[in-house]
């Protein structure tokens, strides 16, 4: 009975606080959304550069009623069977079962008319993907429905080698470098697989000559950093923010790419070039 006078609770004080996104006088205003049939209204709801958010915390119970709702140290934490759900605001992915999904506008914040952190807001196609639900557009609303293929964990989900291989020459080449930095490293490598100029596998992306150095730098046998292994998964879910970048250097450094190719941005301490 705690438990769920403490949810009702925690749903109560979600439906009090409001979302202030950069820019918001030039959004749309947010679609209207149903769950199951079933409107799903909330104060919440909003749009940010032109992707529809919502709050995990009111959306996961509108799916799954039984959820348990909480926060951690500024972590929001949703729990159900089979569902082990968070999301940081601020961060560049929502977490589940295991798995790191993209969000390329970050976790939101949704505040109290007083400034206290109440929700973190995610695009609801991202979080429809995280508990198995669909979403699709009908009739100028969006419409969520559950039931549909539960999300594969992580650890069926990502091979081994792979993220071996991405999350040591990642953190070797980036590990002090912001989660987009680091997911733009991850990218480079996996461009260069699918591009025709370069190996056809990471294994020879990574130890083709002259290119990452990981033996001279003994870059397996150091320990990546959990920022390092999260690009990694996100790479391999297909975050990408460099998609047409195939060789990266420090800023200001001199090397073949800076004096042959175009820098088409900066990230961090590094230059990407395409």
């Amino acid at each position: 009975m705690r438990k769920h006078l403490l949810a009702l609770s925690l749903c109560l004080a979600l439906f009090t606080c409001a979302v202030v996104p950069a820019h918001a006088a030039e959004e749309p205003s947010a679609p209207p959304i149903y769950v199951d049939g079933v409107l799903y209204e909330h104060p919440y709801t909003t749009v940010i550069n032109q992707v529809t958010y919502v709050s995990i915390h009111a959306m996961a119970l509108a799916l799954r009623p039984e959820a348990e709702l909480s926060w951690d140290q500024g972590l929001a934490l949703v729990r159900a069977e089979g569902l082990d759900m968070s999301a940081r605001p601020g961060n560049l992915y929502l977490y589940a079962n295991g798995r790191y999904l993209y969000v390329p506008g970050g976790v939101r914040t949704g505040v109290s008319p007083e400034g206290i952190l109440t929700c973190a807001l995610v695009p609801v196609r991202t979080l429809a993907q995280a508990m198995g639900a669909s979403v699709s557009w009908e009739n100028d609303a969006v419409q969520v429905a559950s039931g549909g293929e539960p999300l594969v964990p992580g650890d069926e989900f990502y091979d081994p080698d792979a993220l071996f291989l991405l999350s040591h020459i990642i953190y070797n080449e980036s590990g002090n470098q912001p989660m987009e930095g680091k997911i733009a490293v991850g990218n480079v490598l996996l461009n260069r697989v699918r591009h025709p100029s370069f190996p056809n596998t990471l294994y020879d992306v990574v130890y083709q000559a002259g290119q990452f150095f990981p033996e001279q730098t003994g870059a397996m046998e150091k320990t990546p950093n959990s920022g390092s292994i999260i690009a990694a998964k996100l790479c391999l879910e297909g975050a990408s923010v460099v998609p047409n970048a195939y060789w990266f250097n420090g800023v200001g450094k001199s090397c073949w790419a800076s004096r042959n190719k175009a820098c088409l941005t900066v990230i961090g301490g590094h230059a990407f070039y395409g």
